[in-house]
């Protein structure tokens, strides 16, 4: 009898569920980089930036946004590659491939285990800050939309609509993978469409030139020829923000069918996002810009991008435009429309990057690196319950110290960009170390993984330079994003510190054995892992 009740509780014991087919992992993975979403959201910063030197670095926009496409291809190749040599990591991620990487090629337990540990506290930076990031964005939108429509909405009242936010894609996640899958598809469907639609208009009004308007842009080649080449670095260096997301796809392969599937979703929700989705979004947005579109601010007008870089929201005044030439004047009604499709778009972002976020703490905290209850699961919707509520409140907390002011809101997106630029750069320093002595081509071995941890510290770089060089209110968002990173790595260290006297030797737990028999926290000296036949 007690065996078998013994048998029964192994047997209840809640799993992750294989639910995901390759299309599954590829919308949760598209649904982080919501293109329908962050046109709105960076439109805006893409306009007004400028050099050190003050001069607008607007025409390179669409240049600067290929740049960061050709950089990002280079780390999702890296994860890809990662991905497909490694198919059992669940859901680690990053935080699973740096000890197979080191293991593999020989290296002791104990410079796995620091090195997975690095990887894994670094990517907090971006997987817990990110989701705070999209809550201040979503309540400074539905802000706008309530203002638009006649309602004054006090600051108390926008950390009430971002804590709110939290708590509403906090209950989705928190309902299973499959609630979240539907959700991300519905709405990437319907922002995808959006986004074919308005751009159709927008070229429509390039061709057609209904209010015979003087554009930015003399010819469309002009939207995509570089004009200097320091701006295009310096556009990249938002655009890369906005093509962030493709390597979640990692963090399903516990919950995917097969996990084979993980390196083509990466690859796929990095084409159908950035290769189609922003760089025909983008092409039309700037083809659509003209002298006409003029805004008045401080005294002063001002036009073209001039005027989208003042405006609270420039492609809305776009559709609203775009509505009232070629929909009987309805632009209002197309821009409230377009701002609700954007609003669940940034739902879908939050939604994606929660769950992936709660998945590789649900995988470190099962190498007992972060505190264990991190890791206990729902028995109904196998889902990491406790993380996802802890998630929700740091999320609710860090979207309403964003929503305060926008100093406050560009201090926590760069906290959580340079979380994002070292998660990607030491992965691709992984890829260099799981490839380097193998039989396969130089591309694959070297190549590739060095330019993409050299893309990501020059993006980096870039970021803290323009932070720095840029004095004023840009010297105070680069000052709190350097200081809230050098505070979590020694919070990081102290932490490790003191966990490593009561568990000395942390491996993460291989496939095939049941969850309750992996207790690496038992493990109290250094041990040798035999692994089955390499791919």
């Amino acid at each position: 009898m007690a065996t078998d009740s013994i048998g029964a509780q192994k047997q209840s014991a809640p799993k992750l569920k294989k639910t995901l087919s390759l299309g599954g992992v590829t919308i949760n993975a598209m649904a982080l980089i919501a293109p329908g979403a962050f046109l709105w959201l960076t439109f805006q910063i893409n306009a007004a930036q400028t050099s050190p030197s003050g001069a607008s670095t607007a025409m390179d926009i669409w240049f600067g946004l290929t740049v960061a496409l050709i950089l990002a291809f280079l780390t999702a190749a890296s994860y890809a590659w990662l991905a497909r040599r490694y198919p059992d990591a669940g859901p680690g991620s990053s935080y699973y491939f740096a000890q197979r990487a080191l293991l593999d090629r020989g290296s002791c337990n104990t410079s796995a285990r620091n090195a997975k540990f690095g990887v894994g506290w670094i990517s907090h930076l971006y997987y817990w800050v990110y989701p705070g990031v999209m809550v201040a964005a979503m309540s400074i939108l539905l802000t706008w939309i309530l203002s638009v429509l006649g309602f004054s909405i006090s600051p108390l009242g926008e950390i009430a609509i971002a804590c709110l936010f939290a708590v509403v894609t906090g209950t989705i996640a928190y309902r299973g993978i499959q609630g979240s899958t539907k959700t991300n598809l519905l709405l990437n469907v319907v922002q995808i469409g959006m986004l074919v639609v308005i751009t159709g208009m927008a070229l429509a009004f390039r061709f057609l030139n209904p209010q015979h308007v003087t554009f930015t842009f003399s010819s469309l080649g002009g939207i995509v020829t570089p004009h200097d080449i320091s701006n295009v670095l310096f556009q990249a260096t938002i655009a890369i923000l906005v093509l962030v997301g493709f390597e979640s796809a990692t963090a399903y392969a516990a919950e995917a069918k097969d996990p084979k599937v993980v390196p083509r979703a990466i690859i796929l929700s990095l084409i159908i996002q950035g290769a189609f989705a922003y760089l025909f979004e983008y092409f039309g947005a700037e083809a659509w810009m003209n002298s006409s579109y003029s805004i008045t601010s401080g005294g002063k007008v001002f036009t073209g991008f001039s005027a989208a870089a003042v405006s609270s929201a420039p492609i809305g005044d776009m559709v609203h435009n775009l509505g009232n030439v070629f929909l009987g004047g309805n632009g209002f009604t197309l821009e409230l429309i377009v701002a609700a499709i954007v609003a669940a778009a940034i739902l879908g972002t939050t939604l994606a990057c929660m769950n992936t976020g709660v998945r590789v703490t649900y995988a470190i905290s099962r190498d007992t690196e972060v505190p264990q209850h991190l890791s206990k699961l729902n028995p109904k919707y196998a889902t990491p319950a406790i993380g996802i509520w802890v998630m929700t409140a740091v999320a609710a907390a860090i979207g309403s110290f964003g929503v305060l002011t926008i100093t406050n809101l560009t201090a926590i997106t760069l906290l959580s960009n340079f979380g994002t630029f070292m998660l990607y750069g030491l992965t691709n320093i992984i890829a260099l170390i799981a490839f380097t002595k193998e039989r396969s081509s130089i591309l694959k071995r070297k190549v590739i993984p060095i330019a993409g941890f050299a893309a990501n510290a020059l993006m980096m770089a870039t970021v803290l330079y323009l932070s720095i060089a840029g004095g004023g209110t840009s010297r105070l968002e680069g000052t709190f994003a350097i200081a809230g990173t050098a505070l979590w790595l020694i919070i990081g260290l102290i932490y490790f510190h003191v966990n490593s006297k009561s568990k000395p030797s942390g491996l993460f737990p291989f496939p095939g054995k049941d969850e309750n028999e992996n207790k690496s926290a038992k493990v109290t000296k250094p041990r040798t892992i035999k692994f089955w036949k390499k791919d």
